[in-house]
């Protein structure tokens, strides 16, 4: 109900201008992420035309995802590795009802309809029971699409996409879902309100405005995830000083990239700062996290560790090493991540060379002072 002229007082200007930037945020991510799934979906389908249909096929065939994602990556285009291309044709031939949700200038991207017929649905619950395009693409972001496209059963997809709308679930509470076999504990329980009840009350719901921070919808809208997936001003800003101390320490750090951007299995992770060591010669990953020390955030960074030791490490090179810095108020703590190394001389080495935990924590706090008196 719109405010009268008499009560519409600065207080009410305020939430007024506040619902409406929270409502168009929200609907531009649901925009963004509809565009994206149906990019991926239309993509799919094209593959698929091509396998059945391609009058040159044969001449490509067991080696078409790599021929065309190689095509593909020459002439720009961003998530085109074999993998997603192949996760692109199992969006389409999984959701084939997305074609419902098209318009007819979209559908003139698609190729010949007579061509193209829709692919059957031969699985052993009833296509009836499948959720609308409509409601695929305007209730369930790209992300979400990964997660329930891995699911070779069914009726166990459609539950947990009902699930994940009705609840609004985040990406990663769905997972979470799944991992915790909520579809199967559901079967065998014989009150099944209740324990829906209790699965949704401890969900984590998706934040509209978060929506399109994505490492999916980066790359579609041609951002870098560096410029977006700092989590607060303050951490930004103790990043950059970050930065700046450690390659004015002479110790030979070379700087190689922040936000580092990590595909493990079918994750992301982000690497706050990465340097290489030319004295250790080594990759020395850097995570800040403005908050308590968790071990969780030590797990993480010792995962991204073990990530470089194994995928970027080559001849010559000494492991990597991880430093976590965390704050909490007048608190923090530094942890040196050191995945599992046990050669002595090259430990003794790196505390050598590399800052001590007395240096780091008094950068920290000096530098958390600092922060917050430019941001009071």
């Amino acid at each position: 109900m719109e405010n009268s002229p008499t009560d519409f007082d600065f207080r009410a200007l305020v939430s007024a201008i506040r619902n409406v930037d929270e409502h168009l945020a929200a609907q531009a991510g649901k925009a963004v992420n509809a565009c994206l799934t149906l990019r991926n979906w239309a993509i799919g389908r094209h593959i698929q035309e091509y396998e059945q249909h391609g009058a040159d096929r044969a001449e490509y065939g067991q080696q078409l995802m790599e021929r065309l994602a190689e095509r593909l990556r020459q002439q720009g285009m961003p998530r085109v590795e074999p993998r997603e291309l192949r996760r692109y044709r199992q969006l389409y031939m999984t959701y084939p009802q997305i074609r419902e949700s098209l318009t007819p200038e979209f559908r003139k991207l698609l190729p010949d309809s007579d061509l193209c017929a829709m692919p059957e649905i031969r699985e052993t619950v009833s296509p009836e029971l499948a959720l609308n395009g409509t409601a695929i693409i305007n209730r369930l972001s790209f992300s979400h699409l990964v997660e329930l496209i891995a699911i070779d059963d069914m009726s166990k997809r459609i539950f947990y996409e009902v699930e994940c709308m009705r609840g609004n679930w985040s990406v990663r509470e769905l997972r979470r879902q799944v991992a915790s076999l909520y579809y199967e504990r559901s079967g065998l329980s014989t009150d099944k309100d209740t324990l829906s009840e209790r699965a949704h009350a401890a969900a984590q719901q998706a934040e509209p405005r978060l929506a399109i921070r994505d490492p999916y919808v980066f790359e579609f809208l041609g951002i870098k995830p560096k410029e977006a997936m700092h989590e607060s001003d303050l951490e930004d800003a103790l990043l950059d000083k970050l930065q700046d101390f450690l390659l004015e320490l002479g110790h030979g750090f070379c700087f190689e990239a922040r936000q580092k951007r990590i595909l493990i299995g079918d994750t992301h992770g982000f690497v706050d700062l990465v340097f290489y060591h030319r004295i250790l010669k080594c990759h020395v990953l850097v995570e800040l996290k403005v908050e308590a020390f968790t071990h969780e955030n030590l797990g993480r960074l010792n995962t991204y560790v073990s990530w470089y030791r194994k995928n970027i490490m080559v001849e010559g090179d000494s492991p990597p090493v991880g430093i976590l810095l965390c704050t909490h108020k007048d608190h923090a703590l530094v942890e040196y991540a050191l995945a599992g190394i046990d050669n002595k001389l090259f430990v003794s080495k790196y505390q050598l060379e590399l800052p001590t935990k007395e240096a780091m924590l008094r950068f920290l706090e000096e530098k958390m002072r600092e922060v917050s008196n430019d941001n009071p």
